[in-house]
């Protein structure tokens, strides 16, 4: 049984490998400007100009990005869920991405994000990180899944307050426009500076998130077994917390709000991985990078002068899924 586990998880990397190959492949020559596949590669080896440009001052970045913003979300929400041993566990649910908005929101308030770009996802790291002490400190040290659930709905509600408080009493009706289409989430006119400043807080982010792996699993037989089999719980929550708040953090801060992928990746893909936590975990970083690449590519197929926001895309999606989710849980009470 455990041999036919990890050979179909295995069969499952290769696949999410090669879908997303191919969907950042299909991200990379697709847009406005028409580039086939010659010259998408002549690109890439720095042989035609127009190409390198449209690459590396476009496309390139936000692949990257998607790649990098979705597989957080993914990689957050599995071990969340393993964490609290809760299928509606996301990165939201500790506040992190609500921290994340009010600090990107506050850079605009305030004209920071006019005045130097670089601002604005520091800012937003900036929130994730008050958002963990606060929680951390709202819980306590021996706090269980319970209180840690309170403590961060409690810290996103105050966060998602001060950010209304901020749009209510915004300078001018631009300026709010401007907030607003921020919230909304997109990866358009994203640039490499950006990419490079939030690259190492998810890397380390990633890192923390997927040690845990093992540790998960033992937590699946509870909290008592798992501190027998020699889990420290306390260290493992710090662990999870702390890696959360810096992928998520940093991915909200540079791409907006984007809900729902951190739900919707590790339910699709926890059938695959013999409900294993430890094999979920670099299954939904895949996943999760997928579908927003997916979804990006929607939003520029499908847009039509005004460009859909990424986060309205992965919202219609995850909604109805979320709808699914309940009627099946009521089904099996």
């Amino acid at each position: 049984m455990a041999e036919g586990s990890t050979s179909s998880s295995g069969i499952l990397y290769l696949v999410l490998l090669l879908l997303v190959f191919l969907a950042a492949v299909a991200s990379l020559a697709i847009g406005p400007a028409d580039i086939g596949p010659l010259d998408l590669w002549r690109g890439l080896l720095g042989g035609d100009e127009r190409v390198v440009i449209i690459l590396g001052e476009l496309r390139l970045p936000r692949t990257l990005l998607a790649l990098l913003v979705g597989g957080s979300l993914g990689l957050a929400g599995a071990a969340l869920q393993g964490y609290l041993r809760n299928p509606l566990a996301e990165p939201g649910i500790i506040g992190v991405s609500a921290a994340a908005s009010l600090g990107a929101v506050l850079a605009f308030y305030f004209g920071l994000a006019g005045q130097l770009a670089a601002l604005l996802p520091v800012a937003g790291i900036l929130g994730a990180g008050a958002a963990v002490l606060l929680v951390q400190l709202l819980a306590g040290r021996q706090a269980g899944s319970v209180t840690l659930i309170l403590a961060g709905v409690a810290v996103s509600a105050f966060a998602s307050a001060l950010t209304s408080l901020a749009l209510n009493l915004a300078p001018s009706p631009f300026a709010a426009l401007e907030i607003v289409f921020w919230l909304l989430g997109s990866l358009a006119d994203r640039s490499f500076p950006q990419l490079w400043l939030v690259l190492p807080f998810i890397l380390v982010g990633w890192l923390l998130l997927l040690s845990t792996g093992r540790s998960l699993d033992a937590l699946t037989l509870g909290e008592d077994a798992a501190a027998s089999l020699g889990v420290d719980v306390a260290r493992l929550r710090w662990r999870l917390v702390g890696g959360t708040a810096l992928a998520v953090g940093a991915a909200t801060a540079v791409a907006g709000a984007i809900g729902f992928v951190g739900l919707v990746v590790p339910h699709l893909l926890r059938p695959f991985v013999g409900q294993r936590p430890s094999r979920l975990l670099p299954a939904s970083l895949l996943g999760g990078g997928l579908l927003l690449l997916a979804a990006d590519l929607v939003v520029r197929l499908f847009s039509n002068g005004q460009e859909l926001k990424l986060g309205v895309v992965t919202a219609l999606i995850g909604a109805p899924f979320f709808l699914w989710l309940v009627l099946r849980q009521r089904r099996a009470l």
